[in-house]
């Protein structure tokens, strides 16, 4: 039993050692897959580790350093900057080969990535950097050009009751098979996770028995794979507007779920779920707009659960609904028109005349006011600037209200044409 001075957490206590101990990435570490060439043949190359947190980034970067016998340096993003970087360098030039391992790299700013440019270069240090986050968004692109990126992917349940297992083992617990399963499911496929979660479970219950109701209670606070501000955010949020636009119910719905299980906050989405009205929905059917804005104003006024049912009716209704994206499309064409022309003067029959100098001026002067004419139409009358042809940016679809719309318009074309 170890004593406070000396206490070492489990996950650190059994970090994998060999390729032998560490489960998953399948992908990149069965036999003939790149990394484990690279491990088993000691090929050093700077690398990036990107994917969740518990997947095993560290680990694989201090079994690259065992297998090559390379020095091995760690600094952390969030603690260390351009000064810490320069010590690691000045050590890493008297102890080559060197790996410095950089944790949470996405942190670092511009100028400290600049930093390990020069001795990537030359070889002083071998580059491995971990993130959580997309590399595309967050590393400079000279960064990205002299590494190799691996994507490391979430854990399965199967990868996870391994995990377990090893500690369950270590700490000699008494723990029901049926038990470990629900476990794993709540860790989310985060090995780090699931031994804190299993290292509390002792802490508590020693060699008794764990039951169900102490693990739910421990694990009553448990996550899901889910970053406000990341990769895997915009990801979710993203499957939820195609789920919309796909006319799935159930799976819009799974996605909205998802992301309040999360912890998203349920007024960005309802900001989100307004512009999906107005994207894909548009004029085939106005009422999911309204029903959005219902759902947004119910979500403010009542906060949760209340609001959260509001916006999974919102959702499940535009899901349903029939689909145009005529006006999205037809505002898009209108901007660029905008920027492609400039500032064109409003022609003078359209401006308004309030003094008589103005209307000397004739401003005002030929404008025809449709509802004296028949069908409130003024045929072939220009609403554009002079300088601007006629143009046509909004097409309704033949899909729900769009399809009277379009009948309209094609009637008032007709009587252009005559």
């Amino acid at each position: 039993m170890q004593n406070d001075q000396e206490f070492i957490p489990l996950a650190a206590a059994l970090r994998p050692t060999s390729l032998d101990e560490f489960f998953g990435q399948q992908h990149l570490l069965a036999k003939n897959k790149p990394l484990r060439c690279a491990i088993e043949q000691d090929q050093l190359h700077s690398m990036i580790f990107w994917g969740p947190a518990g997947t095993g980034k560290t680990t694989l970067a201090k079994l690259f350093a065992q297998k090559t016998k390379a020095h091995f340096i760690s600094l952390s993003a969030v603690l260390d900057g351009v000064k810490e970087i320069r010590q690691a360098v000045e050590i890493a030039k008297k102890n080559r080969p060197t790996i410095l391992f950089v944790d949470e790299v996405h942190r670092f700013n511009k100028a400290q990535q600049d930093a390990f440019l020069p001795f990537i270069e030359d070889g002083t240090i071998t580059f491995i950097g971990a993130t959580t986050e997309n590399p595309s968004f967050e590393l400079i692109n000279a960064l990205l050009s002299r590494v190799r990126v691996y994507v490391l992917k979430r854990l399965t349940i199967e990868d996870i009751l391994n995990v377990l297992d090893r500690g369950i083992q270590f700490l000699k617990m008494n723990f029901p098979t049926d038990l470990r399963q629900l476990l794993a499911q709540y860790a989310d496929g985060d090995a780090r996770y699931a031994l804190n979660l299993l290292e509390i479970l002792h802490d508590i219950q020693g060699e008794q028995p764990i039951t169900a109701n102490l693990l739910q209670e421990v694990c009553s606070h448990g996550i899901r794979r889910f970053d406000k501000q990341g990769e895997v955010f915009y990801d979710q949020i993203s499957a939820l507007h195609k789920a919309v636009r796909g006319s799935a119910p159930d799976a819009a719905l799974y996605w909205l779920c998802r992301m309040l299980d999360g912890g998203c906050d349920p007024l960005y989405l309802a900001r989100r779920i307004a512009r999906m009205a107005s994207e894909d929905i548009g004029n085939a059917d106005p009422r999911a707009l309204q029903l959005s804005i219902n759902a947004w104003d119910m979500q403010e006024r009542l906060g949760s659960p209340e609001g959260e049912l509001a916006l999974a009716q919102a959702v499940v209704y535009l899901a349903c609904a029939p689909k145009s994206n005529a006006v999205y499309v037809a505002f898009g064409k209108a901007m660029q028109a905008v920027k492609q022309y400039g500032s064109l003067d409003v022609p003078l029959h359209l401006r308004n005349a309030p003094t008589k100098l103005m209307k000397k001026l004739g401003y005002g002067k030929h404008y025809r006011y449709p509802h004296d004419e028949p069908d409130a139409y003024v045929p072939n009358e220009t609403y554009f600037p002079e300088e601007m042809v006629r143009e046509e940016y909004y097409r309704p679809v033949e899909r729900g209200l769009e399809i009277n719309i379009k009948e309209r318009l094609n009637y008032l074309k007709s009587k252009d044409k005559k």
